[in-house]
């Protein structure tokens, strides 16, 4: 499994988990840490799509194919088991590590 398909798998959660936290009381309590998680979810999901067109164009349609096919499952996973009080900190993490492994795959793939 390539770096840039589990990067994928990563942003993608971590993009998605945001976007179902829209209720405040499942936010960062601090502005600044709830507009970095904006911000975070934002590169993040730009990041995807990014891993997604590398791996169409690159490693080939299977590969591609993949990553949206695993990116639509792990977030239907998150998205069936309901809004969890960990999920900040989960999406923050998740876009941390899926960022940093986009990084090693666009220089090192």
């Amino acid at each position: 499994m390539s770096a840039a398909l589990i990067a994928a798998l990563l942003l993608s959660v971590s993009a998605y988990i945001h976007t179902r936290s829209a209720d405040p009381s499942r936010r960062p309590a601090h502005p600044l840490a709830d507009h970095g998680w904006r911000a975070l979810a934002f590169v993040a999901l730009v990041a995807w799509g990014a891993m997604v067109a590398k791996l169409f164009m690159q490693d080939g349609w299977a590969n591609g194919l993949a990553a949206l096919l695993g990116s639509f499952a792990l977030n239907w996973y998150f998205g069936h088991r309901g809004p969890r009080p960990t999920w900040p900190g989960l999406s923050m993490l998740f876009g941390a590590v899926g960022l940093a492994l986009a990084t090693y795959a666009i220089i090192r793939e």
